[in-house]
């Protein structure tokens, strides 16, 4: 029987002392530093770590656009989380877990690993892009949002050729804000937040 994964987190104390906030801040430089330093972060059994408001679990959200359209995909009946599945997304990403840090202290340049595994792992084809953390992203309105955290990571692509990487993302489209906006019932909760808050957060796009 294989051990179970061991997934970071940081207490919601942390977050409640930085700020807490619903919905999305841009103010990145105030709280990642405290949320990726190793004196506030652990490994938790996946299993406890999404039913124990107490902590919360930090996400790599990594958004995808290229020629002013969104990367659109739809979660599986496979996908990790039970909650999500069937649910359109513009998130790529997923938990940092263990595995990803070995015998190091946690930090940013670990964090970016696990980035970059994760995006890597689920979507393929993706060629050259540039990057940047644009946001935090909250939702305390539900179950899955009160144990998670988002960050929220702009991949600008060079080409649209992209291609799922798992047999879980499914009917991926680069898409229209409006388009999107007319699914905004079918998005998750995170992906409706990023659609409401699209044009503060990437006013160049």
């Amino acid at each position: 029987m294989s051990a179970e994964e061991q997934i970071l987190v940081v207490p919601r104390s942390l977050f409640d002392r930085l700020g807490s906030f619903q919905g999305v801040n841009a103010a990145v430089s105030s709280y990642l530093p405290e949320l990726l330093s190793s004196t506030n972060t652990d490994f938790m059994s996946r299993s406890l770590a999404e039913t124990d408001p107490n902590f919360k679990q930090i996400i790599p959200y990594a958004v995808l656009t290229f020629g002013g359209k969104i990367l659109r995909y739809f979660r599986g009946s496979g996908s990790g989380e039970a909650r999500l599945r069937a649910k359109g997304s513009i998130g790529i990403g997923g938990h940092i877990n263990s595995g990803d840090v070995c015998s190091e202290q946690v930090d940013r340049a670990v964090y970016q690993r696990a980035v970059d595994r994760e995006v890597s792992e689920e979507l393929k084809n993706l060629g050259a892009f540039d990057e940047k953390i644009v946001a935090l992203l909250n939702d305390d309105s539900n179950d899955v949002g009160k144990v998670h955290l988002g960050v929220v990571h702009h991949f600008v692509l060079e080409r649209d050729t992209v291609i799922s990487g798992e047999s879980d993302l499914l009917g991926l489209e680069f898409l229209t804000l409006p388009q999107l906006r007319a699914e905004r019932d079918g998005l998750e909760t995170w992906s409706q937040i990023l659609v409401d808050s699209w044009e503060s957060l990437f006013p160049s796009f």
